[in-house]
């Protein structure tokens, strides 16, 4: 249920391309996953995502304006790989009012390799009360404080977002808007770092 690019990041990220998948058509893990029977229930699982990231973004304000034709648009640009449809109403949900500086919250998710835990998430505001604007690294001090390496330490894990490992002082409110995978989410992962 993580998007490709999480799970390279999470499982792969080391290895050489092109990466190695084998896919198996009888046995389906019943305990670990969901069975999506149809392209519908994948449909709603997309679309409850992009409203979960909206209310944390908007209070819910864009998507409830959106017309069906317009979810309906962003699904069928996903499905059939067409950017611009999917992008022509994305977009909107990547907005904010100049005067708010950012979105209300973050939508992220940090994935590590090293535990048993599903993923952390949490609200996390892109802006300090004191109006500077938050880094991932305020967001991984706040939420996941394993992952930043101590000033007199050695680097133990690596953060990974869409295959690359962005700078710590990065704005998070920057990562959102264009980092964001199609859900409208920051997916992070932290991962040990390679020690080649």
């Amino acid at each position: 249920h993580y998007p490709i690019g999480l799970l390279f990041d999470l499982h792969a990220s080391n290895t050489a391309l092109p990466w190695s998948i084998t896919v198996h058509f009888k046995n389906f893990p019943e305990k670990d996953l969901l069975h999506c029977h149809s392209k519908d229930v994948i449909e709603a699982h997309f679309m409850a995502c992009i409203k979960e990231a909206d209310a944390l973004k908007h209070k819910s304000q864009v998507i409830n304006e959106m017309q069906k034709k317009d979810h309906k648009q962003l699904w069928m640009g996903l499905q059939n790989d067409k950017f611009e449809q999917f992008w022509a109403i994305n977009r909107k949900l990547m907005e904010y009012p100049p005067e708010d500086n950012g979105f209300r919250y973050i939508p992220f998710r940090i994935y590590q390799a090293t535990t048993e835990r599903p993923f952390i998430q949490k609200l996390f505001r892109p802006i300090a009360s004191g109006g500077q604007l938050h880094t991932l690294g305020d967001l991984l001090k706040d939420v996941c404080p394993s992952a930043i390496t101590p000033e007199d330490g050695e680097q133990k894990t690596q953060v990974m977002i869409h295959g690359i490992e962005p700078m710590l002082e990065t704005p998070i409110q920057w990562l959102s808007e264009h980092m964001s995978y199609p859900d409208n989410f920051l997916h992070i992962s932290i991962i040990p770092r390679p020690t080649d």
